[in-house]
């Protein structure tokens, strides 16, 4: 069966779209509805999985079933006044990227140094003429793998805060697909350590591009694995 599903607020903005249709079984239920969203929009998952969802204008259990007739929605986090949450470390996004963004994220009273590393797409690779790139991620594997070389990070440059956002999607010439930002008390150190998160991010992050060449295409990728 196919139902539409409405988005709110929050989950709107993250999404990007109002609606959607949704392919499900017969015999759905809310908790596999759940389950199908955060793996079609990878990049929201975080605001999803602390949403829920309303049938016919109720709030539903994850075990209630669903029929195709039904008005669904999916009801964000009630704001209470609190303060907003802090921007992730470490994520993947459909979003254009920001270095001041990135650099808020890290700065801190004891860095005496900050340092932002932008890789952009260019338009010439060896005489070739590239239109445009694709990037693809599986996004909560990558998101785990820049976790793991923030800490890899902490423990060669204790003092070293660092944070990374990749993009995904289609780029344009001269749009930044992934910024790398670090924090250091010494510039020496700061150097170093994003010098050693990229080289990190393109051996065991999974991300991928497509070349859009003016003659043909070709997806690549960088990781070595472990």
């Amino acid at each position: 069966m196919q139902i539409r599903i409405l988005f709110f607020a929050g989950v709107a903005d993250t999404v990007g779209r109002r609606s959607a249709r949704v392919e499900l079984p017969d015999g759905a239920v809310v908790g596999q509805l759940m389950e199908r969203l955060q793996e079609r929009y990878p990049h929201a998952s975080d605001i999803i999985r602390h949403s829920v969802i309303a049938v016919n204008q109720e709030y539903a259990e994850s075990s209630q079933t669903l029929r195709e007739s039904d008005e669904i929605a999916l009801i964000p986090p009630v704001s209470g006044g609190q303060e907003p949450e802090e921007e992730p470390m470490y994520q993947v996004t459909e979003k254009p990227l920001s270095s001041d963004e990135m650099i808020r994220r890290v700065s801190n009273p004891y860095a005496g140094a900050l340092l932002t590393f932008s890789g952009t797409v260019r338009e010439f690779t060896r005489g070739r003429r590239t239109v445009s790139l694709e990037y693809e991620a599986y996004a909560p594997m990558a998101v785990k793998k820049m976790e793991a070389i923030g800490a890899e990070i902490r423990e060669r440059w204790p003092e070293v805060q660092a944070a990374m956002a990749h993009r995904v999607g289609k780029l344009d010439i001269e749009e930044i697909s992934v910024i790398i930002a670090v924090a250091s008390p010494h510039r020496a150190e700061a150097f170093e350590a994003g010098r050693y998160a990229i080289e990190r991010l393109k051996e065991i992050v999974p991300v991928w591009k497509k070349e859009v060449w003016e003659d043909g295409s070709e997806w690549k990728g960088h990781q070595t694995g472990p």
